[in-house]
């Protein structure tokens, strides 16, 4: 057993804060097993570009249908589903660059657990309501600077000084950290990603393959050989299953 869970992922996605709230669920049940996780802050529109995809509401079907999916997704993260709200203007509330930079000058100047509560409050500010218009850098600054814990998921203090969130907001404006965004967005590019979230596995042997979607964990725990409970269909007067 033991590997690697590289996540790339972008704010604008649902399924990629449903992918991250997953993973930090698990993530020392993950770490038991010899499995680390790497999150990689990427700009889903280039991913888009690059891959010749599309969003998916921009196709009728795939909208209408992205309804039922979104609140059954949601719906699955029990006891505590997050709450969800879509942005009204989802195209151009989806422009991330300015917190995906922040977020990769937390992850190279910060320890590992700032980054992820960072990341967590950056996601809650854009798809809880009232929605954090996240394309402005002082919004940025306003949801880093409001941000509370201590990085181990303690609250009562602050998780950024005021003179951090200035040193951070500045740096994403830095040629440094917008070529570390480009950098990473095309490593998820070249490992096929075609879309958020995308996870590239590596398991115990050196085997790496990619997985698409917050719901693909069967599929991720069978490749790096843990053990789990998958679906499974009980005969009738059977207790219901839980989500």
């Amino acid at each position: 057993m033991g590997g690697k869970i590289d996540c790339y992922l972008d704010i604008a996605s649902l399924y990629s804060y449903l992918i991250f709230l997953d993973l930090q669920r698990n993530r020392e049940l993950l770490a038991s097993h010899n499995v680390t996780v790497e999150l990689h802050p990427v700009f889903l529109g280039a991913i888009n570009v690059g891959s010749g995809n599309k969003p998916p509401w921009t196709l009728p079907a795939k909208a209408l249908y992205g309804v039922h999916d979104a609140r059954r997704s949601i719906a699955r993260h029990t006891p505590n589903p997050p709450s969800i709200s879509f942005p009204p203007d989802l195209m151009k509330t989806g422009m991330t660059v300015a917190p995906l930079r922040c977020l990769h000058y937390i992850k190279s100047h910060y320890p590992e657990p700032v980054f992820l509560a960072a990341f967590h409050a950056l996601f809650r500010a854009f798809w809880a309501p009232p929605n954090a218009d996240l394309t402005r850098l002082e919004a940025v600054a306003g949801v880093l600077g409001g941000a509370e814990g201590d990085g181990n998921g303690k609250v009562g203090k602050k998780l950024f000084g005021e003179g951090q969130v200035k040193e951070i907001v500045e740096a994403a404006g830095t040629e440094e950290m917008k070529g570390v965004l480009k950098r990473t967005t095309q490593e998820a590019l070249d490992k096929g990603a075609f879309g958020a979230p995308w996870l590239w596995v590596v398991n115990g042997k050196g085997e790496g393959e990619p997985f698409f979607g917050s719901d693909r964990f069967h599929f991720v725990y069978e490749f790096l050989g843990l053990p789990y409970t998958d679906v499974t269909l009980l005969p009738p007067g059977a207790q219901k299953g839980k989500l």
